[in-house]
């Protein structure tokens, strides 16, 4: 998987002096690397909202930011896309 341009996603922040520069919620000291750690052992958003204090919004962001940034980019018009192609 590619790296993420999280600068682009509005509800994070790397601030230098918090967390060692690591993406964080905005106004806050979480990790957005947390959610997705906690997401792949299966816990629950509702628990990791308990548990760290962010919110189902703040979590919706950044899943929906990382969905997005995963999308294949547009094709120029007179592109031929040739991603899927075999070689002779």
């Amino acid at each position: 998987m590619p790296d993420l341009d999280w600068s682009r996603c509005t509800a994070v922040e790397s601030v230098p002096d918090r967390r060692s520069g690591a993406w964080v919620f905005r106004n806050t000291r979480m990790p957005v690397a947390t959610v997705f750690e906690n997401l792949e052992l299966g816990t629950p958003i509702d628990e990791i909202i308990e548990q760290y204090d962010v919110t189902r919004e703040q979590i919706r962001a950044v899943l929906e930011f990382a969905a997005r940034s995963l999308d294949a980019p547009p094709v120029p018009v007179g592109a031929t896309d040739r991603s899927d192609a075999h070689p002779l």
